[in-house]
């Protein structure tokens, strides 16, 4: 009869892997070296920093792995710059403090100064963002305190983000600023439809990024392209619920950059508020928008399909009375099908003081599916020209230029 050892099979092959993974030159497993517990209370905020800290100063490529298991991570500020390219897989998942106040200034994670970083896993960063959404009192006070994003991206260039779960953020579940040359691949992003401000993905004043492939459910915006952006591409994106895809609002503080080249494309809408939609406030400061292309879209009980509103003005705190200063030009809608929650399938609403320029209408063939009436479109300050077919027939209150076929 053998040797009891007191190893059963399961806990052998556990230590084998760990030694496996513990034993590949550049993996730093924050459980097996740094000791952080998997057991959903213990903080792992220092060893995940001490990981950093030692692939950041590391001359060769490094892995930093979170194993599968539940983590409670209170804050991460993981910053460079680098010395060699850093990947953190994410494989567990990792919990939030509930209670805003625990997080102390700034974002739960913050990514920032790093080139060649890879954000990777399948595992789930959760902001447990339930109690902090009853804090947001943002629509009745102009003086409301900030929560926190799930995860802010700060300066981050020649990066990928893939394979990733963001659930639950108190506020922005992804915020981009400063960044170039960044994809975000296989995303999944979750929200309650009610709760607040929980954009899915904030590109500002960043250039060259890509989202494909992805599904995000929010409270607000899908995604939200701010000043400065340029060279953004949107594609495979299935958004629903949340207010859609957006550029804006814009012009609302002074100094905003131009927004340049955006691409949406081969994207689906779901019971979205709104579906693709360029919005500046009135009264503004100078901005400038130019150079948009949206095609091939499928909207699925969408409100509002196609918007663009430069008298943007939520809860009803704007002066209508001076126009929007946000110059719009270049922007093209092509292959865009399927069926509105609302009459207005198509409006164009554009500044009095600076109309919109150069703006073309290809195929659009979206379906009302209430009971209030015929499809309609709206449009003020514009001269669209179209190609292709209109169903419904946009602008008719305005003059309209055909495109030669």
């Amino acid at each position: 009869m053998g040797r009891n050892y007191g190893f059963t099979l399961a806990a052998l092959c556990f230590i084998l892997v760990s030694i496996n993974i513990e034993a590949q030159p550049g993996i730093l497993d924050v459980v097996a070296k740094f000791g952080a517990k998997p057991d959903g209370t213990a903080d792992i905020s220092q060893a995940l920093l001490s990981a950093w800290t030692e692939a950041c100063a590391s001359p060769t490529p490094s892995t930093i792995v979170i194993p599968k298991g539940t983590f409670l991570l209170s804050q991460a500020k993981l910053q460079g710059p680098c010395k060699a390219p850093i990947e953190l897989q994410v494989q567990g998942i990792l919990h939030a403090p509930a209670d805003p106040s625990q997080i102390k200034e700034g974002e739960w994670v913050t990514i920032q100064y790093v080139d060649l970083f890879t954000l990777s896993g399948a595992g789930t960063f959760d902001g447990m963002g339930a109690q902090g959404w009853t804090q947001n009192d943002c629509k009745q006070s102009s003086e409301c305190s900030k929560l926190p994003n799930n995860l802010s991206f700060n300066f981050i260039t020649n990066s990928t983000v893939k394979d990733i779960t963001s659930k639950d953020s108190k506020l922005f579940h992804m915020n981009l600023l400063g960044c170039q040359n960044l994809t975000f691949q296989h995303i999944t992003i979750t929200a309650p439809e009610d709760s607040p401000n929980t954009d899915g993905i904030h590109i500002a004043r960043s250039k060259l990024i890509n989202v494909t492939d992805s599904i995000i459910k929010t409270g607000d915006d899908c995604i939200s392209i701010g000043d400065g952006a340029e060279q953004v591409g949107i594609t495979g994106v299935t958004c629903g619920p949340g207010h859609g895809i957006s550029v804006g609002s814009l012009g609302k503080n002074p100094n905003e950059q131009p927004v340049v080249g955006i691409y949406v494309k081969n994207c689906t809408l779901i019971g979205t508020t709104n579906g693709v939609r360029v919005k500046t406030w009135p009264a503004s400061q100078d901005g400038v928008v130019t150079d948009i292309e949206v095609e091939d879209i499928m909207m699925q009980n969408v409100s509002n399909p196609v918007i663009i509103d430069q008298e943007y003005c939520p809860y009803n705190k704007c002066t209508l009375e001076s126009p929007s200063r946000v110059k719009i030009s270049k922007v093209i809608y092509n292959r865009i099908s399927g069926t509105s929650a609302t009459q207005e399938i198509v409006k164009l609403v554009c500044s009095k003081g600076f109309p919109c320029q150069g703006v073309e209408v290809g195929e659009i063939n979206v379906t009302y599916i209430g009971n209030q009436g015929a499809a309609t479109s709206d449009c003020a300050n514009v001269q669209p020209m179209t190609f292709g077919k209109q169903n419904p027939p946009i602008c008719a209150n305005v003059a309209i230029k055909v495109v030669p076929q």
